[in-house]
């Protein structure tokens, strides 16, 4: 894909800026920009090395405006400047060779807001709670059990572990999905973030128990001990605590 192929591209990506700011808006300072976000975009997908003036001339900015987004994205490792002309285009006579430009293989992650796991599970629950009221809290805990065996057996978790080896081992797993999870002097576990959030408050009888069942299919993978008991937290920023 030429550079002029990519100018078409990227109006059409304009069209729809709300998408696109929403998969890789949030990313880091230098990417916040919409021009130098485009103009990164623009070269990484580009087939051929760019030069500031098809930079300039694609986005319609001044040259040294072009230059400095280059700058920018040279100094933080997403390009790096070379002296390697397009194929087929014949060198310059007299004067400085025209700098080129192409992108690095630095990683790029894009990340959705965590607030929409915890709306989606507060709708689940209510989904749950609405089509199974008097089963809602047993279908979690089996949800959860069958997860915890689950998680036990991609962990790598070995069978016959002693009592209190097999706690610290349960809680690293749930530190693994998102819980802050440690171990008490009496070998309770303390649950200190929940990933569930609010839901665990307005939905107790679900969230809980699908908690419940996590720990107890780690623990009877590990020791054959499934049965648990936990104790909610009243409020966010309170502990949960789950004991044998």
């Amino acid at each position: 894909m030429n550079i002029a192929t990519l100018g078409i591209r990227w109006r059409s990506i304009l069209l729809n800026s709300e998408l696109f700011d929403q998969q890789i808006g949030d990313l880091t300072a230098t990417l916040g920009d919409a021009t130098r976000r485009g103009i990164y975009v623009s070269i990484r997908e580009s087939t051929e090395p760019v030069t500031v003036s098809q930079i300039a001339s694609l986005f319609e900015i001044h040259p040294n405006v072009a230059r400095h987004h280059l700058d920018r994205l040279v100094t933080d490792g997403y390009l790096q400047p070379t002296r390697q002309r397009p194929e087929g285009q014949k060198a310059p006579g007299a004067g400085r060779p025209a700098k080129y430009y192409v992108a690095t293989q630095k990683e790029v992650a894009v990340e959705f807001p965590g607030r929409r796991y915890e709306l989606l599970s507060e709708l689940l629950a209510r989904v749950l709670e609405r089509v199974a009221p008097d089963e809602a809290a047993q279908a979690a805990e089996e949800v959860g059990r069958e997860y915890g065996a689950h998680l036990a057996a991609e962990v790598g978790l070995p069978e016959d572990l002693g009592y209190q080896t097999a706690v610290q081992a349960v809680a690293k797993a749930m530190i693994g999905v998102g819980f802050q999870t440690d171990v008490s002097d009496d070998d309770k576990l303390v649950t200190r973030f929940c990933p569930f959030g609010s839901t665990a408050i307005s939905h107790p009888k679900v969230v809980c128990k699908l908690d419940e069942g996590i720990v107890s299919g780690l623990m009877g993978a590990i020791t054959g001990t499934p049965e648990w008991a936990s104790t909610p937290h009243e409020k966010i920023g309170d502990d949960c605590i789950i004991e044998v």
